[in-house]
């Protein structure tokens, strides 16, 4: 394979804090490689090393000569009054700037060099740069062109960034977050864009699915160092494994040793001024593997739902709209104990005005939300939380509560608390801003669960949170004993921790699922066009509820069948005494003929409402 980067003995160091040090890797052509660490160990700090944004201590960066470089930050940003399409045109790329050199040209007496830039033109095919731009924007479902950067909803940004990388057709791409504020169906689209193909790659990614169907070799920073894994992430988590556990077996023999030589050092002072010198080298040797630490300490959640009664939260029939577009439509739901819901849907069908609907952040336009009085709700809002840069991380926990009650009597200081999130003193007393963006987001978890709420709500949880953290977050979840809505484009942590889903397809039409995501990726394949096109209205309308037969009544269909039980009692109470009336002989002619033409339509009646009472009985079984 052709050789396109080669990093050797690079270090990075903010002050006394070492990112990495001396660490060497390359990438060759073709090769897919995922970078994995935990946060604030130096992911985005590489890249920006990488691509030149940022600056090392020691060590060498080189690349193939003309390589074609293309790289997607964490956080694009754009000057807000550029459209779309100039935005295209706003990051100096090498083919951006290769126009710009064409349009000087040709504005100058003489056209200097334009022969040469010409055929350039042609090599880099400068000429479709724009068609090329609008076709990757309208797979990317960016279709106006002239839409202002600063209307744009964060996951449309990273889009057109995305598609700033693609555009010129990279020979080594770099990618930080990349399915970060994608929706699911971009999520999979871009998974096959990068799976086609003899595309190089470096990534930074949280997605675990798309790291095992996109990479094909993995790259660790742990503890300073970097560690390659031959594979996928599948790979990678058992060969990871059995690194950290032959590490751990050599600390444990250095141990013995070490008390032994220890021991001795103790006792034969005189023995290290002369023929014992080697003795004491090697003691030294064995000191420094003793005192390893695998870096292997999970964030540990710790903390203990409050007790929730059996009333939790009932939406009934909910409308909500923005001019003509519908968020919720005749929406009713009752949320049951300990439930654990996944909201899923392309970005735009309102699933976060949803959330903030039911946290009573955003009014309905008509229906009610109430709510049991033993709820406690965690909120986790997509747009973070906004913390004094100049506080300290422990006065960020203090200024909440000095001691954490995690139940059963047991009681944590804030420092204390902090140490189970990874937090450890040194970060404690350091500042806001020197922390990472992941750590932010960990801190930012770290209020919300220290309030003991019974009701969590996550709106995009999964975003900067690196992979470790995410599997012990996915533990808790799914032992959290309360009730659990997450808004996520995660899939992997979706089908870790969900029970069912809510689909937004745009319009209020809101359908729910019973099972996880890829339970509903693959129904969703499965079910061909023709089957849709034949379902008959009234089937249409029972599968937006829910797509599900053994499923609960909503709010709506409870009342609608407690009220048919005493509809079908009253039609049978009047067929009977209309029976025993025609039976008495006592009416008259006129009286006779309307009591017979009421009772064939009393009993229409009755057979139409018991069926709707049998269909919703079997619901409620």
């Amino acid at each position: 394979m052709t050789p396109y980067m080669q990093i050797e003995g690079l270090t990075k160091s903010f002050g006394d804090l070492v990112l990495f040090n001396k660490i060497s890797f390359g990438v060759a052509e073709g090769q897919r490689i995922g970078l994995i660490a935990k946060n604030g160990s130096g992911k985005t700090t590489l890249l920006n090393i990488i691509s030149g944004k940022e600056g090392y201590d020691e060590g060498t960066i080189s690349f193939r000569r003309d390589l074609k470089v293309g790289y997607l930050e964490q956080d694009p940003h754009y000057p807000e009054d550029l459209s779309v399409i100039e935005a295209c045109f706003h990051h100096g790329n090498s083919t951006i700037q290769l126009i710009k050199e064409y349009e000087e040209c040709i504005e100058t007496e003489g056209n200097p060099g334009m022969e040469e830039l010409l055929v350039r033109m042609e090599h880099e095919k400068a000429w479709d740069y724009e068609r090329k731009a609008k076709q990757i924007l309208s797979q990317l479902k960016i279709r106006n062109f002239d839409q202002k950067i600063k209307h744009l909803s964060g996951g449309q940004l990273k889009r057109v960034a995305l598609a700033n990388v693609l555009i010129t057709e990279p020979d080594f791409i770099i990618l930080d977050e990349p399915t970060n504020h994608l929706d699911l169906d971009m999520t999979e689209w871009l998974e096959g864009y990068l799976s086609r193909g003899n595309i190089s790659l470096l990534m930074v990614t949280h997605d675990r699915y798309f790291l095992d169907r996109v990479c094909s070799e993995i790259i660790e920073i742990d503890n300073k160092q970097v560690y390659s894994y031959k594979g996928n992430y599948s790979y990678y988590l058992e060969k990871r494994q059995e690194r950290v556990d032959a590490t751990n077996q050599e600390i444990a023999r250095a141990n013995n040793l070490y008390r032994t030589e220890l021991e001795w050092m103790r006792r034969m002072p005189q023995a290290r001024g002369h023929k014992a010198r080697y003795r004491e080298d090697a003691f030294y040797e064995i000191e420094k593997v003793a005192k390893q630490r695998t870096n292997d300490s999970n964030v540990r959640l710790d903390v203990k739902a409050s007790y929730i009664g059996s009333k939790i939260f009932e939406a009934d029939h909910l409308y909500k709209s923005f001019d003509n577009f519908k968020i919720l439509d005749d929406f009713s739901y009752i949320f049951s104990r300990y439930e654990k819901m996944g909201i899923v849907g392309n970005n735009g069908t309102g699933k976060s005005t949803f959330i903030k609907i039911l946290m009573g952040e955003v009014k309905p336009d008509s229906g009610t939300i109430d709510i049991g009085e033993t709820v406690r709700f965690g909120y986790y809002s997509q747009d973070g939380l906004e913390f004094d840069e100049q506080m300290k991380v422990i006065d960020v926990v203090t200024n909440i509560a000095e001691v954490i009650e995690l139940g059963d009597g047991r009681k944590l200081t804030a420092s204390q608390f902090l140490q189970h999130f990874l937090f450890t003193p040194e970060t404690q007393y350091s500042y806001v801003y020197k922390l990472s963006g992941g750590e932010r987001r960990r801190l930012y978890l770290c209020t919300v669960l220290m309030r003991n709420p019974n009701f969590l709500v996550l709106d995009e949880p999964t975003n900067d949170l690196d992979i470790i953290t995410l599997q012990v977050l996915e533990e808790y979840l799914r032992s959290f004993k309360g009730c659990v809505i997450v808004v996520s484009h995660d899939r992997y942590f979706m089908d870790k921790v969900v029970d069912h889903l809510l689909v937004f397809n745009g319009q209020g039409d809101i359908r729910d699922f019973p099972g996880n995501y890829s339970d509903y990726r693959e129904w969703k394949q499965s079910k061909g066009e023709s089957e849709k096109q034949e379902a008959k209205p009234a089937e249409e309308k029972v599968a937006r509820v829910r797509l599900n037969e053994k499923r609960r009544m909503s709010f709506k269909e409870r009342q609608e069948y407690e009220r048919l039980e005493k509809e079908i009692a009253e039609l049978e109470k009047e067929k009977a005494d209309i029976e025993a009336e025609l039976c008495s002989g006592n009416l008259n002619v006129d009286e006779l003929t309307e009591k017979s033409k009421r009772l064939p339509l009393i009993n229409d009646e009755i057979d139409e409402k018991s069926m709707r009472w049998l269909e919703l009985s079997e619901i409620e079984s």
